[in-house]
């Protein structure tokens, strides 16, 4: 029987067997014997449902593990990363996350050039290149509940939020692929309507007529979208972009530069940074996600964690 003790140099695989449109149930077995050729000394668990990486970190957390590995899509990561992030006596410097990264988006993994291919990822967790970046905290409402969630990407809201839903809708009865997020993301175009909100950046108020507007601490989004261009995972600053109200046209000719990070120059956005960023609508159903997960709704409050999480990157 493993010690406690030994638990804390011993990884432990949280695998998401549905991530990337069920491929990791498909390939596990040969990625786990990847894993072993590799060197690497792991347990590891299959998840069955939504939500259950968050229960099964928490359960290996108190058994004694400090090393996870997140073998899935940018939700798996998100489950693990909240659950460490919430363990009581967590402290960076004793805690280690690694991902294999599987799912459709991998917008965390293209931010740390994490290798898409799984023996290549597995090899860039055997070299170990750490890396300690930046935490959000989101406290938003469900069902009328107060709730709140870690996130270590980039949080969404509006249009955003909509494009997530219907994608995350798909993911869960099998349908999704690596295209669905860019169909949805056409579709909603004609059924959003944009909000009025009042965002407060660091206790200064403004009010705007929103299409859609990202949080975070990464640059990637919804499959390679740049939302964030200027974001620096780990100067202690949350970057903020807010996409105002406009017309058709204009998303479908700014597509493109949604990509390249360009679309900030246009004048309907606007970017900022802060260390605290409110958010509340004068309407209800103004929607958040966070990194790629289906939250709740506003009113919001984002709150930046400086190098909070240490993770393995790529090169």
């Amino acid at each position: 029987m493993v010690k406690n003790e030994e638990l804390k140099n011993r990884w432990f695989a949280i695998v998401n067997p549905h991530a990337g449109n069920r491929s990791i149930g498909r390939e596990w077995d040969n990625i786990h014997r990847t894993m072993l050729r590799s060197g690497l000394e792991f347990d590891f668990v299959l998840t069955e449902r939504p939500l259950q990486a968050i229960e099964l970190t928490g359960n290996a957390l108190m058994a004694g593990y400090r090393r996870f590995l997140a073998i899935g899509g940018d939700g798996t990561l998100n489950e693990v990363a909240h659950a460490m992030l919430g363990f009581e006596g967590y402290r960076a410097s004793e805690y280690l996350l690694g991902l294999i990264p599987a799912g459709t988006g991998n917008d965390w993994g293209r931010m740390f050039n994490i290798p898409k291919k799984s023996a290549a990822a597995i090899q860039t967790i055997v070299t170990g290149r750490e890396f300690v970046q930046d935490v959000g905290l989101i406290t938003y409402f469900d069902s009328g509940h107060q709730k709140k969630r870690y996130f270590v990407n980039i949080a969404g809201m509006g249009f955003d939020a909509m494009v997530a839903q219907k994608t995350n809708k798909q993911k869960a009865e099998g349908k999704g692929n690596a295209l669905s997020y860019l169909v949805n993301m056409v579709t909603s175009l004609f059924q959003y309507q944009p909000r009025i909100i009042q965002v407060e950046i660091d206790e200064k108020k403004y009010n705007f007529n929103t299409f859609s507007m990202s949080v975070g601490i990464c640059k990637y989004n919804g499959g390679g979208m740049m939302q964030l261009p200027n974001a620096i995972p780990d100067d202690g600053l949350l970057d903020v972009t807010i996409i105002k109200k406009i017309g058709l046209g204009t998303v479908i000719a700014q597509l493109r530069n949604l990509y390249t990070g360009q679309f900030i120059k246009h004048p309907k956005v606007a970017t900022f940074t802060a260390g605290n960023v409110k958010i509340s609508a004068k309407k209800p159903g103004f929607m958040m996600e966070a990194d790629g997960e289906s939250l709740g709704h506003a009113p919001f409050e984002v709150t930046i964690l400086p190098k909070s999480l240490r993770v393995i990157v790529g090169d």
